[in-house]
């Protein structure tokens, strides 16, 4: 690693180069980007994921065929009529007359259709005090949530004349308004304050307006561009709402935390005494070039959803593998240009107090960044400075006691259990519209959300197949899976039949499963299986679950290895070390581990639940895991990029691999809390929601990331470097024959006088 002659390449460095000498001709070409981004994106529309494309398994077979045959299934209400003491029953004279008001008041709304009386469908609970009164919205389903409200009043008003029976209405409709009603609004709002509390953040990190405001427009440009194209490619692969959420959360953080990269280093080598156009060559060449290598990483870590097969997970993979890739073009070709034209002016706006030069002040420091440490002044760079102290002191301790912690922290997330949340565990009591449909499942288990069995038939109306879905109904109460009422609903033309049937179990997801288990495996091969011809997918909430949860599984393995495969590569490449890329891939492991650990301690055990208002949720939302393990691996890779480039430089100039680590992570202490603060804030908002998906969501990112941002790159990457020594540099001769895609450049070589090193030119390192 001794000083030796090589050639000055790395997009990065002649990206930022061309990108200074022609400012404006690359702020016009990002613009015009953008713009046309957008503009082509709005003019060809978004193509919508539909049920049958989201859907796995029985269950998307099941939505296909209703597809195929233009069935699209009205929302369906169900109107609660019950008792509000044991002698209250539906065979009692005001019970009936409340039920007739409710058929009346909803018929009359002229919003409703096929009212069905419980009397004619038998729909009354076994203990005579529940009935439930069950009828369909006009219109399509997916807007029936709009229409719904006069049929709510209607059966307010109607509970306000029988005050001796409980009456609620519960259905696809209701529930969608009342969660639009009491979220929407919330969700969007968390997704708004993100980008002030960046900012914020940014205020206090640089103490000025315009270098706080530099990153976010730049983050903000990025997810714009992204929404274009993310229109244009959905005509391909069609995209949903969470894709587009899920862009804007990984948008900002990674728009912000690259610029942020690239800013921190071109202040603090102005601060060490360049001139800003070497400045910013210098950062071009180290820190443009931790993006490119970070991005590219981060992209393949995104890349990894495309392989689950979910339609779901590849919208979110291909819109965050976007805005990534755009964020990290735009940080290495327009922030350049934007900051050759600021020069100086970057520092316009100081705030008082907060300008890193008076923080210096302040703590009796010189201002001079000479050091190397942009921020060697303040307190983050020296409390990093005095753990360092002790963890180099004692790396091996530091070791063992670090990875002990963590590895204890990810313990419980060895008994895991994900399910699709039901509405109890998503929302728990914070809804009215929760205890209806707990009273629902009780009166009538599985009754709220039954499993339908979609049946096609060359002639749905054959004698074979009339006396099939009678033995099913039959069969599926006498196995035990279901205590009825089994309804069925022919579509004649379409040679198509609905079955429905409550699953013993109801809200109890693991009960109702085995329920499913008994439906598919025994009472469909007995009776829909001996009709030729005649298919029966079954779906359904439980279905669903239990499908996608089996996908999931099946999907665990090749992201999982296509991931930490292609990591390691690019980590092996980038850095010509074994020893750096073996390293990388484990730490970044036990990172996503202790994220996994504190999920099932807080949302499955229930350990500090009521800390973050998740008291009783018992599981982990299916999705979760797999969409952690890709974003975390993706994300912890912007600090270790960061750090081990910063680590390499210095070992590169000639230091000692310990004088190295100290340099490494000490000047980069103050740009990746910044970036960790950022992160950690933005996440935890979402984790401030009362949808416990999001919540799980929030928490998991923001503590992995303050994880990440302290205990591994603070301690434990240290440690192991500085046991490691000179074999963190360890690159076998038979791997020579790979691609070389390290940088060879150091602040002295893009620090040459003007012109800027072109490729094939000779300078020291």
């Amino acid at each position: 690693m001794g000083n030796r002659d090589t050639r000055v390449r790395g997009i990065a460095a002649r990206a930022g180069g061309w990108s200074a000498r022609h400012r404006w001709a690359a702020v016009g070409i990002w613009v015009l980007f953008v713009v046309l981004a957008m503009g082509l994106g709005s003019a060809a529309g978004t193509v919508e994921l539909k049920d049958s494309d989201q859907l796995s398994g029985e269950t998307g077979r099941a939505a296909a065929i209703a597809e195929e045959a233009g069935i699209d299934e009205p929302a369906g209400e169900t109107v609660l009529v019950q008792g509000r003491d044991a002698g209250v029953k539906a065979t009692s004279t005001e019970f009936r007359a409340a039920v007739d008001a409710v058929m009346k008041a909803v018929e009359g709304t002229g919003k409703a259709t096929n009212v069905t009386s419980p009397y004619d469908t038998d729909t009354i609970s076994k203990d005579g005090r529940s009935a439930l009164v069950q009828f369909d919205m006009r219109g399509e389903a997916e807007t029936a949530g709009e229409r719904v409200e006069p049929v709510l009043k209607a059966v307010e008003g109607v509970q306000k004349d029988h005050g001796s029976v409980l009456i609620e209405e519960i259905g696809g409709a209701s529930m969608n308004k009342t969660f639009d009603d009491a979220f929407g609004n919330d969700f969007k709002q968390a997704e708004y304050s993100a980008v002030p509390v960046a900012l914020g953040i940014l205020l206090v990190a640089f103490g000025a307006l315009v270098a706080a405001l530099v990153p976010v427009l730049l983050a903000i440009t990025a997810i714009v561009a992204t929404m274009g194209l993310m229109m244009l490619v959905s005509h391909i692969q069609p995209m949903d709402d969470t894709s587009s959420s899920v862009m804007l959360l990984v948008g900002l953080a990674v728009g912000v935390d690259y610029c942020l990269f690239y800013l921190r280093r071109e202040r603090e080598e102005r601060a060490a005494g360049r001139d800003p156009e070497t400045a910013l060559r210098i950062a071009a060449a180290t820190s443009g070039r931790a993006i490119i290598v970070s991005g590219v990483t981060v992209c393949v870590a995104m890349a990894g959803m495309l392989f689950t097969g979910i339609a779901t997970f590849k919208a979110m993979g291909l819109a965050s593998l976007m805005v990534v890739a755009v964020a990290m073009v735009g940080s290495v070709t327009v922030l350049p240009a934007v900051l050759s034209l600021l020069g100086t002016r970057v520092e316009k706006g100081r705030i008082p107090f907060l300008h890193p030069d008076k923080r210096r002040k302040a703590n009796g420091g010189s201002g001079n960044g000479s050091s190397g440490n942009g921020s060697s002044g303040d307190n983050g760079s020296r409390f990093w400075t005095s753990v360092l102290r002790v963890v180099l002191a004692k790396p091996a301790i530091s070791l063992v006691v670090a990875a002990g912690a963590l590895l204890a922290i990810a313990a419980p997330a060895l008994g895991m259990k994900t399910q699709n949340l039901t509405l109890d565990q998503e929302f728990g009591d914070s809804l009215p519209i929760v205890a209806t449909y707990e009273r629902v499942n009780e009166a009538f288990p599985g009754g709220s959300d039954p499993a339908e069995v979609v049946v096609k038939a060359a002639d749905i109306n054959s004698a074979e197949v009339k006396s099939a879905i009678a033995d099913f109904r039959e069969q599926a109460v006498s196995s035990g899976a279901s205590r009825g009422p089994v309804d069925v609903k022919v579509h004649d033309s379409q040679n198509v039949a609905f079955v429905y049937v409550p699953l013993v179990g109801g809200s109890n997801l693991d009960k109702a499963e085995k329920s499913l288990e008994i439906i598919r495996d025994e009472v469909r091969p007995a009776t829909f299986g001996k009709v030729d011809g005649v298919e029966a997918p079954v779906t359904g909430q439980v279905a669903g679950s239990k499908d996608f949860n089996d996908q999931l599984v099946s999907a665990v393995a090749p992201v999982f290895a296509f991931v930490v495969a292609f990591a390691f590569l690019l980590m092996l490449l980038s850095f010509r070390s074994l020893t750096i890329a073996i390293t990388s891939i484990v730490l970044n492991l036990l990172s996503v581990g202790a994220a996994y650990g504190i999920l099932v301690a807080v949302f499955q055990h229930g350990w500090g639940a009521s800390l973050v208002g998740a008291e009783g949720v018992g599981a982990i939302v299916t999705w979760l895991p797999l969409f952690l393990f890709v974003i975390l691996f993706g994300l912890s890779m912007d600090y270790h990029v960061f750090v081990v480039s910063r680590i390499r430089e210095a070992r590169l100039r000639g230091l000692t691999t310990r004088d190295a680590i100290q340099h490494g992570v000490v000047t980069t202490a103050g740009v990746i809390t910044s970036a960790a603060v950022i992160m950690v804030a933005v996440f935890a908002i979402f984790g401030t929601l009362s949808m416990q998906s999001m919540k799980q969501m929030g928490v998991g990112l923001a503590a992995a990331v303050l994880i990440d941002a302290t205990i591994i790159r603070g301690v434990l990457l240290p440690a192991v470097m500085a046991l490691l020594g000179e074999r963190n540099w360890y690159f076998p001769k038979w791997l020579n024959r790979l691609p070389d895609l390290s940088h060879d450049e150091s602040p002295e070589a893009a620090a040459s006088p003007p012109p800027p090193a072109v490729e094939g030119e000779r300078v020291r390192v």
